[in-house]
């Protein structure tokens, strides 16, 4: 278990992530989320579980490139597959 991060906090880190894969949204949400940790939608609103807050950097790290990625890419299709990896090994290298 990471230490909880502050909704600011963690919302600079979308912004970060979405300037590098490049990608706009409209708006960041938290709230209760039961079958989820994230959604995005077509006119770029993103929404995250708020419990996220409390889990390790790499877990809020995966779970904010899997979301910017569908703003690109909508389904789990090849090329969103092919990127996903690239970032999360990007991610990973540069902790």
């Amino acid at each position: 278990m990471g230490r909880t991060v502050l909704a600011v906090d963690f919302k600079n880190e979308v912004r970060q992530w979405a300037e590098e894969i490049g990608v706009d949204f409209k708006e960041i949400h938290l709230r209760g989320m039961k079958r989820k940790w994230a959604s995005c939608s077509s006119k770029g609103r993103l929404t995250f579980e708020r419990e996220l807050l409390k889990k390790p950097k790499k877990m809020r790290g995966e779970v904010i490139i899997h979301e910017l990625l569908h703003l690109k890419y909508p389904n789990h299709g090849r090329m969103f597959k092919v990127m996903e990896r690239l970032y999360m090994n990007k991610f990973k290298q540069s902790k």
